[in-house]
Parts: structure tokens; C-alpha cells; sequence
């Protein structure tokens, strides 16, 4: 791995930290006159959280499609829409892997900074500087595999070539990083002052900790079931996110490109806005249960080609119209065009203004394409959906799996909400449909289905695609038809994982090397990361 360090916290104190205007008012010092001794180290934990959320096309490209959350027939999206290996864009697979070390980078610079100047008034800080680097590193592990963890971020310390370390073990030093960091946690001393996700509200992050510990102990379920069971119920009786006040996440500002919501900015650029849309698998999974959600997140554009690349021209979001867009699919006229999709339900407009992808459901512009929109972390329904799960394989988490499922359900639906008033669904309808959906418990697979089934919704019309195909590789569910695209570089199956960032093989061969070894497979998109059965 490349050395990761920050040269010096001059730098980054010129790079905008912050997600809201008045965050962003604060940082008012000339970095050219900073010291270490008038730098505050909390600005590195508020650069790591922006940078940690803000992914842009690196969740759009790959994982939003892989998972059919969306589809799209622009060229780029080939890469996940159809595993196809298209010109540069395949250096976005490492990317979460180069951003992700730096992001941990910051944590720990700020840990150091933080420790030197007082250990114990910045106890807070550092606590939450562990659950942030644990969180970051989940990601990196879940979509890799084997990485550096125990000498990630020591760049200052000499380590040019972290240890790749296997991800069981990654694991335990997570869960127990977590519950240690958790504990540290003091009402009594000085709270973060540049917190993006919770203004340094250290009851949430309490349950924000214990909510993180049951998504990774939930990813234990298959190769490792007592561990699982064990950190569950410790993360279930610590005390999870209660109701959708809990959700993390980040509202951006649309004044400042740097803290811009970045896959609201990718989705704006044309070809984008004009050929990526809501996948036919979910667009579908809505309407068979008549989910309110259908309403509020899709929009049919109005006809004609000029009309899908207007911007300010709100769509129709009238349920019965909603039709989703088959992945797999191109406008390129061949036997893989759009136009020979089964139920193709034809383009809008005619002759030069014609529309060819018109009349399938794009993600509702005024509340997705926000520049100052929200980017999600981590949400109650999440955590209520992974309890479900919990409950059904008879752990102690304090209610019964259909409790937590529909919790999850009614969290799910009132998050819309969190991300634009206009996506607001009324309690009313939110009830009835809750009322509708009876976690059927027949079976183990079926309640597993369900369950996950919803969790695949609520993070993928939360936009968080990641965790959507994570907790998919996990559970098996939804039940997806994979795409056998014509050149497609995976023999027509879901990639399982994300390919190392391209350096590595040069900049840490040794410890590279014997990673890519212990994957069967190799450094392929189709082999798997260790929980991964």
C-alpha cells in the first residue's frame, strides 16, 4: 500500500471539512498561518466523516447496479449494470480501497494530535476516532477481503508496507475495537465541537456503536454463527437505534462543490440524468406490495427527449405508471437494445425529440438530485431488520422477529421523510401498509427472504448501495437474476467483491501477493471475502 500519510495537517485544514454552511463558517483560519499548536483535531474527524459518506460514482458505477437497485443503459454503467470492463472506469473498483486508507489516515492523525494535547479532555474524541475507523475499515474488508488493519494509518510510525491481515481476524479486532471505544464514551468531559453525523450527541453515538456491532455481527451468520449470536445479543442489550431521530447521516451544502451531495452531482450530469433509472427488480418488488414508497422516490418523465434531460421539468409520480428498467440492457441497436426488451413499453415523443427510455421510472429529481441532499450512514430500519433476522434464529435480542420486522418496516418508510419533505409518507399509509405485510415465519428461508428483502429496499431508495449489496452477498436475498451480457468478464454471476486498488502490486507486493494467494479465485471480482458462504 502506498504510504498513507498526511504530510502535514496544514494541508488539509484547506480542504473543506464540513457539510453545512455554518460548519464551514467556522473554519476560518488562514492555513497558511497554522500550528500544530492552534490546530483543533476535531476538523480531521469532520474531513474523515464528509469523505467517509460523500462516494458519488464510486457507489453508482458499480455496486447501485450489480444489485439492481438501479439500471442504466449508458456506456460506463456497463461496469456494474452488466460486469463488463469498460475503458478506465475499472479503476473505480480500488477506489473505496484508496480512499478508504486515507480516510482512516485522518482518524488517526487526528488521534494523535488529539492525545497530544490532552489525553483526557479529548477521551470523546477519541473514542469516536475508533468507532469512525472501524467503520471505515468495515467497508474496506466487506469489499475486499483481506487488508491492512493493525498498521493501517502508521505512515508516521515507519510502516511503509502494512501487513495485510486476514479479515477473521480484522473481525475480532473490530468487535472488540467497538465495544472498547463504546465504553470509553464520558458524559462528563468535553464532547467533539465538529461532529457531522451527531454534533457530538454522545447518547447516539452510544447507539450508533452498538447498531454497528450488530451489522457486523450479522455478517458472521454463515461462517461463524455462535460468534454472531454472542455479539448480537451483547450489541441488542447495549442498546441499538431506537427510532429514525438515531439515523446517521449527512446533509450537505449545495453552496460549496466540495461538500455537494456527490452522487446527486454525478446523477445531474446529462447522459446520466437521461439513461440511468430504477431498476425493473425493484420497481416491481414495490408495486406487488403496493409499498407507499413507490410514490415518493420514482417519477415517469414528462414525454420527449427534451423533456428527460430538463432538469426543472418535474416528472408524474402517479403509482400505476411506474415501470422499472431491465439491467442488461443498451441503446446501442443490436440484440441487447432496449427495444427488444421483453415489455418494452416504447420511448416519448417522436422524431428528433424522441425519448427512448421515457416512459421507465427515474429516482424522483427533487428529492434525489438535491445538491444539498442527505447522505445516509446507517439507519434505525437497518438495525431493526438485522434484529428480525436475530430473533427468527432464536437469539436474545429483546422481541420477537416479527416485532423488529415491522419496526424496521414503519422506520423504513418514515426515513423518506429524513431525505426531502416531499417524499413525506403519512402515518396513515404507512400503517395500513405495515398492516398488509405479515412476516410469514412458515419457513426459516421465507421469514430470511422477507427480511432481507426490505433491508435491500431501505438502503438502496436511501441510496446507500454499498450496504445494499454487502448485507446481499451476505443473506442471498433478494433472489437476483444475474445479467449474461455479451464479454461480460464474470461468466454471467454478480461480482462478489471489489478488485484491489491497481498500485498495490507495486507499491506493497510482498503483503499484496500473499493476500490475493489466500482468495480463491485470485484478485477477481467473482471470488469471495472470507464471511462470504
Amino acid at each position: 500500500m502506498k504510504k498513507y500519510i498526511f504530510l502535514s495537517f496544514l494541508l488539509l485544514i484547506g480542504i473543506h471539512f464540513s457539510c453545512s454552511k455554518a460548519e464551514l463558517d467556522r473554519i476560518n483560519t488562514d492555513p497558511s498561518k497554522s500550528t500544530e499548536e492552534n490546530f483543533d483535531p476535531n476538523y480531521l474527524l469532520s474531513n474523515s466523516q464528509l469523505r467517509f459518506a460523500n462516494k458519488g460514482y464510486y457507489q453508482l458505477l458499480y455496486p447501485s447496479t450489480m444489485v439492481q437497485l438501479l439500471a442504466s443503459t449508458y456506456y460506463y454503467y456497463n461496469n456494474g449494470d452488466k460486469y463488463i470492463n469498460v475503458a478506465n472506469f475499472t479503476d473505480y473498483q480500488g477506489r473505496i480501497f484508496d480512499e478508504g486508507y486515507a480516510e482512516a489516515s485522518g482518524i488517526r492523525e487526528m488521534q494523535r494530535i488529539a492525545k497530544e494535547k490532552d489525553p483526557k479532555a479529548n477521551i470523546n474524541l477519541l473514542a469516536i476516532g475508533d468507532m469512525m475507523f472501524v467503520l471505515i475499515l468495515q467497508r474496506i474488508t466487506d469489499m475486499y477481503g483481506d487488508c491492512p488493519y493493525h498498521e493501517a494509518g502508521q505512515g508516521r510510525l515507519g510502516i511503509k508496507y502494512p501487513v495485510y491481515d486476514i479479515q477473521e481476524d480484522i473481525y475480532d479486532s473490530m468487535l472488540n475495537d467497538l465495544e472498547q471505544a463504546i465504553k470509553q464514551l464520558n458524559p462528563d468531559l468535553p464532547k467533539p465541537t465538529a461532529d457531522l453525523f451527531y454534533k457530538g450527541d454522545l447518547t447516539k453515538w452510544r447507539k450508533f456503536g452498538y447498531s454497528l456491532m450488530l451489522r457486523l455481527a450479522m455478517r458472521l451468520t454463515k461462517v461463524d454463527p455462535l460468534k454472531a449470536r454472542l455479539w448480537a445479543e451483547k450489541a441488542a442489550a447495549g442498546g441499538t437505534f431506537i427510532d429514525i431521530s438515531d439515523n446517521a447521516f449527512i446533509t450537505m451544502d449545495a453552496s460549496n462543490y466540495n461538500s455537494q451531495n456527490g452522487i446527486s452531482l454525478a446523477l445531474r450530469t446529462l447522459s446520466d440524468y437521461r439513461e440511468v433509472r430504477w431498476s425493473k427488480t425493484l420497481i416491481d418488488q414495490l408495486k406487488k406490495t403496493n409499498d407507499p414508497r413507490l410514490a415518493a422516490i420514482a417519477e415517469v418523465p414528462a414525454a420527449g427527449f427534451a423533456n428527460n434531460n430538463n432538469q426543472n421539468l418535474a416528472g408524474n409520480t402517479n403509482p400505476e405508471l411506474q415501470q422499472g428498467l431491465p439491467n442488461g440492457y443498451d441503446l446501442s441497436g443490436g440484440k441487447t437494445d432496449i427495444h427488444l426488451a421483453p415489455d418494452y413499453p416504447g420511448g416519448t415523443g417522436n422524431d428528433n425529440d424522441f425519448a427512448a427510455l421515457g416512459k421507465y421510472s427515474r429516482p424522483r429529481t427533487s428529492v434525489y438530485l438535491k445538491l444539498g441532499g442527505p447522505i445516509f450512514i446507517m439507519t434505525c430500519a437497518e438495525t431493526e431488520f438485522l434484529l428480525a433476522e436475530a430473533a427468527l434464529r432464536g437469539w436474545a435480542v429483546n422481541g420477537t422477529a416479527a416485532a423488529h420486522y415491522h419496526k424496521g418496516l414503519r422506520t423504513a418508510l418514515q426515513a423518506s421523510g429524513q431525505m426531502d419533505p416531499q417524499a413525506n409518507i403519512p402515518d396513515v399509509a404507512i400503517e395500513t401498509f405495515i398492516s398488509t405485510q405479515q412476516l410469514d415465519e412458515s419457513t426459516k428461508e421465507k421469514a430470511l427472504e422477507t427480511i432481507n428483502t426490505q433491508y435491500w429496499i431501505s438502503t438502496g431508495t436511501m441510496f446507500n448501495f454499498i450496504e445494499a449489496w454487502l448485507n446481499w452477498k451476505r443473506s442471498g436475498y433478494p433472489l437476483l437474476q444475474p445479467i449474461n451480457y455479451p464479454g461480460n468478464v464474470t461468466n454471467g454471476t454478480i461480482p462478489r467483491r471489489m478488485i484491489y486498488l491497481s498500485t498495490e502490486v507495486l507499491n506493497n507486493p510482498e503483503h499484496y501477493k500473499a493476500a490475493v494467494a489466500r482468495l480463491a479465485g485470485g484478485d477477481a471480482l467473482t471470488s469471495r471475502v472470507w464471511w462470504d458462504k
